[in-house]
């Protein structure tokens, strides 16, 4: 590759490295809307993960998954976001999850992430979530999860990557 062909490389990914950091910017400025009752609200939010995921699919099929090595830890981590809001494109979470695991399987992306994506697919799946990050309704004070496989292993199956004990993690939707 000449200097002049890496140099155009970079460029290319500075510029979707700050495309994914607005996307997040936007996600967190509009996330209120996904659950309103407002359904106007609601169909906004569903056009903007729609048009982010459309995005993120685009840049998946050009350049791989977003790694923070290629792109910088925000834009990994929105890269993610982007991907965990894709709830109504399966496609596109799906191919985020294969593209994942084999960044984490070489050290290039978090598994963390990885298990909140794959238990987000699980559920929109209709399959039961791994880890058990998904939480479905509040049931007489208390946060359910979508249903989990062998829930007996959950904790130990959180330990190993790097997500806190289920009652740990299901305290911070407690009602208060």
């Amino acid at each position: 590759m000449t200097a002049a062909q890496q140099d155009q490389m970079d460029s290319q990914t500075s510029v979707f490295a700050r495309e994914l950091v607005a996307m997040m910017a936007e996600d967190g400025a509009h996330a209120r809307l996904a659950n309103s009752p407002d359904l106007a609200e609601q169909a906004v939010w569903r056009r903007l993960t729609a048009r982010h995921g459309d995005r993120l699919a685009e840049i998946m099929a050009e350049h791989g998954w977003p790694t923070e090595q290629r792109v910088g830890a925000e834009a990994a981590r929105a890269a993610w976001l982007v991907a965990q809001h894709a709830d109504r494109q399966l496609g596109v979470q799906r191919r985020a999850v294969v593209l994942m695991t084999e960044a984490v399987a070489s050290g290039a992306a978090s598994a963390r992430d990885l298990a909140f994506l794959q238990d987000r697919l699980a559920v929109n799946e209709g399959r039961e979530q791994r880890y058990g990050t998904q939480i479905g309704a509040v049931a007489d004070g208390r946060p359910v999860p979508w249903p989990c496989e062998d829930p007996e292993r959950l904790d130990e199956r959180r330990a190993e990557v790097g997500i806190e004990p289920f009652d740990e993690y299901t305290a911070r939707f407690a009602p208060r």
